[in-house]
């Protein structure tokens, strides 16, 4: 079907976006041409704008953004994280580090100049402002040289914030070295140039680093696939892309797969850790599921594809770390807010500073015009507006790579303040494959009877108890009949008609509420349920046809996982299930949890979490992402198992465990901190910095080139302060 208009969506590669206030710049001139600034979204670490909405006029956009001093181009969608190609000539990929760097060297040539004419390098260090007119050619045309060589980007910026009465950082610097030079002040005039395009450079670099760190995931999957001719056997090598559903593909020892599948032929190792940051490989044989972007061990194998290229785990994967940046952090959205009112403000701290002392005590004009011009520049708000979102992005991405797939800064807060973890138990804190333990016929039922009827009610739920029954039937080559008005009773059970009878399967405690239980059969089912046994009763309208017992595991690092959570601090670690008390009970003394809810319907789930929240605060909910959607949803946290296995887990839950690893949880949280740390660090740096130079310029003690070495150093500060959690944290780097 196609997408109505109001669905569609443009999206451009900014080219010059290289800071907070260019986006604000582009929201506001934009904004009227789509409708309004709620139509734009911009990922500043990827310099993508997307437009949404049917109004759209991409010529008309493309001109907007020309008129801004920056450069739209459409953005490639099979080429995610920045990958687009641009036509781009020497001048457009090398401009900015000529410039930058002819700034310097004219900075260092008029130096030269001005410590020949003036006797030594410490006299023109204290006396290069005032060159005379006769003299200027000679000392101060390099020092004009280096400063238009450094604002050269910059000028068309600055000339659309002047027209549009829209001050931000690049009109405070134009203004700052203009001011300077008119005061004389070239050596710092050309300073300030030459550091704020030096600055501009190494953060565009920095940023870089971050920006390729999402494009490394493209980097994981391999562009070609041997596939084997359904018609004469033949291998041939096509693009992934080309690649259809059902096809038969080799791998070969050592090489990346592919495509998602299931194996056909063949057993080995498969190195996962690119997509489920397993530590060890996995053994696969036939039968067994493989990812494309993981690598082939020992052994050659052959799989069937089960998914296109642009739909296996990976490009999901890939895809949704794209998106994630687009769900901004608390701290990122606050910050934006005051970079909104902190820019003007100082602006008109800078006016005051520079009228407001010659008026009241009529001191001299020119010492306090000058403080003025140090204030604009430490105005400049970049290195606050740009940590958060390298910082965000950065935690993102190691997440990822560690087998957390965090769908939004938002989220990757959240952990940090979690005071209660709730587990669903089926397929979370257990593994999530029970087996058949025992089938118990009633009346004249035999074991094959059951097996297969119950199987036949089964086949149409997805509960692991229900996969459970129907591997045990498919496995004994039973004939399943087939059930018709199939009804499932969510959270309780199914019911179905099989040939003339009407039929149930559902909990023992379902069994009890409907009246149909008996003393010896309530006798018989209670001691497997002390056994820790989860039973699936079968019953017809007069007696019960028997019982399925079926046991699950308990998942080898789960009890771990939950001593480290509350070792960090969360306070209550509490299950709550659907399944019988005694057998809540079982898995809870295991795994050590601190409260065990059982027998749940979806809507107890609901009001237990609930509850939960009101007694402590933030509560994070780990399910599979299905039957637990509900209390998910309720949850401050959804976190879901068996992304591998299921589309509505990765789709439905703010959090991914890629490789259904608990211990990853306590890494999370842990990671979220770390998080959190470094954005109150480098929001705290910018603005002690800023506050500490505001008040230098208030006593008159300012200085330009102090000003703006101070913003450009608090800038790389905080880029690679954030770009710090794309590594290990500094406790972990031994050996």
């Amino acid at each position: 079907m196609k997408a109505s208009p109001s669905d569609q969506r443009l999206s451009f590669r900014i080219l010059g976006m290289d800071c907070g206030e260019e986006v604000a710049i582009l929201k506001k001139e934009i904004g009227p041409l789509v409708g309004g600034e709620s139509n734009l979204a911009f990922d500043l670490l990827q310099n993508k704008m997307t437009v949404s909405g049917g109004q759209a006029d991409p010529e008309a956009i493309s001109r907007a953004v020309a008129q801004t001093g920056m450069r739209a181009v459409p953005w490639d969608g099979s080429c995610p994280a920045g990958a687009c190609p641009v036509e781009e000539g020497l001048w457009q990929r090398h401009g900015r580090v000529f410039l930058c760097a002819s700034s310097g060297v004219f900075l260092a040539a008029g130096f030269v100049l001005d410590a020949w004419g003036s006797g030594g390098i410490l006299a023109a260090w204290k006396g290069a402002a005032g060159h005379p007119a006769e003299t200027l050619w000679i000392q101060g045309l390099p020092y004009a040289a280096s400063v238009i060589s450094g604002a050269w980007f910059i000028l068309p910026k600055a000339f659309y914030a002047l027209r549009k009465l829209r001050p931000d950082m690049n009109l405070l610097m134009v203004i700052a070295v203009a001011g300077a030079a008119i005061l004389g002040e070239w050596l710092e005039a050309a300073s300030v140039s030459f550091l704020f395009s030096l600055a501009l450079l190494l953060e565009s670099w920095s940023v870089g680093r971050a920006r390729s760190s999402i494009r490394s995931l493209m980097e994981l999957s391999t562009p070609v696939a041997r596939v084997r001719c359904p018609v004469d056997g033949d291998i041939e090598e096509k693009p992934v892309e080309q690649v259809p559903v059902g096809a038969t593909v080799l791998v070969p020892p050592g090489e990346k797969i592919p495509l998602d599948g299931i194996l056909l032929k063949g057993s080995t190792s498969v190195n996962q850790a690119p997509i489920t940051g397993e530590s060890m490989p996995v053994f696969k044989k036939p039968g067994d599921e493989v990812y494309a972007g993981t690598i082939n061990g020992e052994g050659a194998i052959e799989f069937r594809s089960t998914r296109p290229s642009s739909d296996t785990a990976l490009a999901r994967i890939i895809h949704l770390v794209e998106e994630a940046q687009g769900r901004r952090a608390r701290t990122e959205q606050w910050v934006e807010r005051f970079a909104r009112y902190y820019t003007p403000a100082m602006m008109a701290l800078a006016g005051l500073v520079a009228l407001g002392p010659p008026l009241l005590t009529g001191l001299p004009w020119s010492p306090w015009f000058y403080q003025a011009l140090v204030l604009l520049v430490i105005a400049c708000p970049c290195s606050l507006v740009i940590s958060t979102p390298v910082s965000i992005v950065a935690g993102l991405t190691t997440a990822a790579r560690h087998g957390l797939l965090i769908k939004g800064g938002v989220y990757l807060e959240v952990p940090a303040g979690i005071q209660v973890v709730a587990f669903d138990k089926t397929g979370t804190l257990t593994r999530g494959k029970p087996r058949v333990r025992d089938v118990i016929p009633m009346d004249d039922h035999t074991v094959g009877g059951l097996l297969s009827y119950a199987a036949a009610l089964e086949s149409h739920s997805t509960h692991p108890l229900a996969r459970a029954i129907v591997s045990e039937a498919q496995e004994k080559n039973l004939s399943v009949p087939r059930a018709e008005e199939f009804t499932l009773l969510p959270g309780q059970g199914a019911q179905g008609r099989i040939g003339d009878r009407t039929y149930w399967v559902g909990s023992h405690r379902l069994l009890d509420q409907w009246d149909k239980d008996n003393p010896a059969f309530h006798s018989m089912a209670t001691r497997l349920e002390d056994s820790g046994h989860s039973l699936v009763v079968m019953w017809c309208d007069d007696h019960i046809c028997g019982l399925v017992s079926v046991a699950d595991g308990v998942r080898p690092e789960a009890r771990q996982a939950v001593r480290s959570l509350k070792e960090l601090g969360v306070r209550r670690v509490v299950m709550i299930t659907g399944d019988n008390q005694r057998t809540a009970e079982s898995i809870a003394a295991v795994t050590e949890v601190d409260e065990a809810h059982a027998e749940l319907l979806p809507e107890d789930k609901v009001r237990v979490v609930r509850e939960l929240k009101e007694r402590y605060g933030q509560v994070a909910m780990v399910g599979d992402g299905v039957n637990d959607a509900p209390a998910m949803a309720e949850a401050s946290l959804a976190i879901a198992m068996g992304t591998m296995g299921s589309d509505t887990a990765i789709e439905t839950a703010d959090i991914a465990l890629m490789s259904d690893d608990l211990s990853r949880l306590p890494w999370l949280v842990k990671h979220s901190r770390r998080t959190l740390g470094v954005i109150r660090q480098n929001i705290f740096l910018s603005l002690a910095v800023k506050g500490l130079f505001v008040g230098m310029a208030v006593g008159g003690l300012g200085t330009l080139w102090g000003a703006i070495a101070a913003d450009m150093g608090v800038s790389l500060l905080v880029i690679f302060n954030g770009l710090r959690l794309l590594g290990p944290p500094l406790s972990k780097r031994t050996g």
